[in-house]
């Protein structure tokens, strides 16, 4: 067998999973019920967040918060501060997509 299989789980409660890390990518998916955040933090490669339920409500270096519903791939450049969270009643399911892995970037 050539390929790798991965699965992610369901839930309906805050989840925050690694599903890959080699050499070349991190994949997290991350589920986030109403009212609920990731702590604010730094982008530690290039990011990016994928959509796939709900409306993520994102602040990016202090500035105002941006809506993005489902379908939508926003693209966080590396070390650009950031704040995540639901202020919608839908759950926001969405997956971080890091290229390359954040072992190989060097902060400038």
């Amino acid at each position: 067998m050539i390929e790798k299989i991965y699965n992610v789980k369901e839930s309906q409660t805050k989840l925050v999973e690694q599903l890959i890390d080699d050499e070349h990518v991190v994949i997290n998916h991350m589920l986030l019920p109403e009212d609920t955040y990731l702590p604010e933090h730094y982008a530690n490669s290039h990011v990016y967040l994928v959509v796939l339920k709900g409306c993520m409500s994102i602040t990016l270096e202090g500035q105002d918060v941006n809506y993005y519903v489902e379908g939508t791939i926003v693209n966080v450049p590396f070390s650009t501060k950031m704040f995540i969270q639901n202020k919608h009643h839908d759950l926001l399911e969405f997956l971080v997509i890091k290229a390359p892995n954040p072992r190989d970037m060097v902060k400038k």
